[in-house]
């Protein structure tokens, strides 16, 4: 198996020298094959399982199912985001101070698996007006689940996977989850597309429990020799030391401000679908196509963006930008033309470019934190990020104010200047190395 990582490795990283590292601890480079191995593995399981059940597509569309009010539907994203980001501060003292973190992990993995099977369970076993609110709650857990997860895997990244393959890493595990999720939109478009049932949802759920299970079980084989535990710290005191890290360092203010307006580009994708909406009515089956497309952009746009990450993280945050901008102003062209240029199949390369940017500026934000972070403060780098991105995701909700005022072709105008202060505040930010 030790071989068959190693080839593994090389294939991928075009390395042959494994043990050439320099930003992780030495005893840890004969680890770094099997442990980049193990990382493609588990991330595809999970990128995979966030196809399947996602907020913002397939877990929308089984709560119209279940008859949940627009209003609660309309809370999925921010519930998911909320209970993922705002906890972290609180995680990340607890954190520092195990000397192994892996298993923070790990844990997360089985009760977001709990929480997917008991979701199964309750679409089998309930039908009643409260289940979309019980499965809100899950949601909610698995999303504070997510939070922790998030704290020890970039963490346990900086750890055992050394600098200039961490992008890379990331990358192939979008990829791998990208190919796998064009086989799952291929199901949902052709084959179970017009199902409305039950066992076909909790199936669903069942799936995506089960990928959970497996990810913890790789995740949990992967070599973590002990590391640092200084700076273990209560919730409050890691609250303290965050604002305290936060109001020193100037580059990491710049940083949050880059993350939180590259969040535009995220924040199109359902003004795009209000807008393909207005062209024609979209078929059924038009939801599997979203799967398939979005796929695709993962599986093109990770591999492509993840040498790109390692070596100039900032740049790629400035690429992304200017490739969301491309295909906002494609999308705008839409609400100028004349009905002759208004169909939705011309309008599905917008999907496709909006998720190439968002794979370039996924990527660009998670490497630039794991480089740039120092290694013993880096879990409050991370939570504080964070939990600074969950405040913004608050103030977020209110941008679609915007086109209840302007129209959709103000609300992509906005979302434009978002894009243009992204690009002009990259270039402040420092090296990473």
């Amino acid at each position: 198996m030790k071989k068959t990582d190693h080839r593994f490795y090389e294939f991928l990283t075009e390395n042959d020298e494994p043990r050439a590292c320099s930003t992780i601890p030495d005893e840890d480079c004969s680890h770094v094959p099997e442990n980049f191995t193990l990382n493609v593995a588990n991330g595809s399981l999970t990128k995979l399982a966030e196809k399947i059940i996602s907020p913002d597509l397939t877990l929308a569309w089984i709560f119209n199912y279940l008859g949940a009010s627009s209003a609660l539907i309309g809370a999925l994203v921010p519930i998911k985001d909320l209970g993922s980001l705002l906890p972290q501060l609180a995680i990340s003292g607890k954190i520092r101070s195990k000397p192994i973190r892996k298993w923070f992990w790990v844990y997360a993995g089985l009760i977001q698996a709990i929480c997917l099977g008991l979701s199964g369970v309750f679409i089998l076993q309930f039908n009643t007006p409260a289940l979309p609110y019980i499965l809100a709650f899950l949601l909610l857990v698995f999303s504070m689940a997510s939070g922790m997860g998030s704290v020890a895997f970039k963490d346990v990244t900086g750890k055992t996977v050394p600098k200039g393959e961490r992008g890379q890493m990331l990358s192939y595990r979008s990829t791998f989850g990208g190919a796998l999720a064009l086989i799952a939109g291929g199901i949902l478009t052709f084959f179970i597309k017009d199902q409305e049932d039950p066992h076909l949802y909790s199936g669903m759920f069942f799936l995506a429990a089960s990928l959970w299970l497996g990810a913890s079980w790789l995740f949990a084989k992967i070599k973590e020799l002990p590391g640092s535990t200084q700076g273990g710290r209560t919730p409050l005191k890691e609250f303290l030391g965050g604002m305290k890290l936060l109001k020193e360092d100037k580059n990491f203010q710049k940083f949050l401000m880059t993350r939180a307006l590259l969040m535009a580009i995220p924040l199109l994708q359902p003004f795009y679908v209000l807008l393909a909406k207005d062209l024609e009515d979209l078929p059924h089956s038009f939801l599997g196509y979203l799967i398939i497309i979005s796929a695709i952009a993962q599986v093109i746009g990770s591999p492509l963006w993840g040498k790109f990450a390692d070596k100039n993280p900032k740049f790629l945050m400035r690429i992304s930008s200017f490739i969301a901008l491309f295909g906002l102003f494609y999308a705008l062209s839409f609400t100028l033309t004349n009905p002759l240029f208004s169909s939705v199949y011309a309008f599905i390369p917008v999907f496709f470019i909006n998720g190439i940017a968002y794979a370039g500026a996924r990527l660009s934000r998670k490497t630039y934190l794991v480089d740039y972070a120092p290694e013993a403060d880096r879990p409050t780098y991370v939570s504080l990020a964070n939990t600074s991105i969950g405040l913004f995701t608050i103030l977020a909700g209110s941008f679609g104010l915007v086109s209840k005022v302007f129209g959709l072709g103000g609300q992509l105008m906005f979302f434009g200047i978002l894009l243009i202060a992204c690009i002009i505040l990259s270039f402040k930010l420092e090296e990473t190395g």
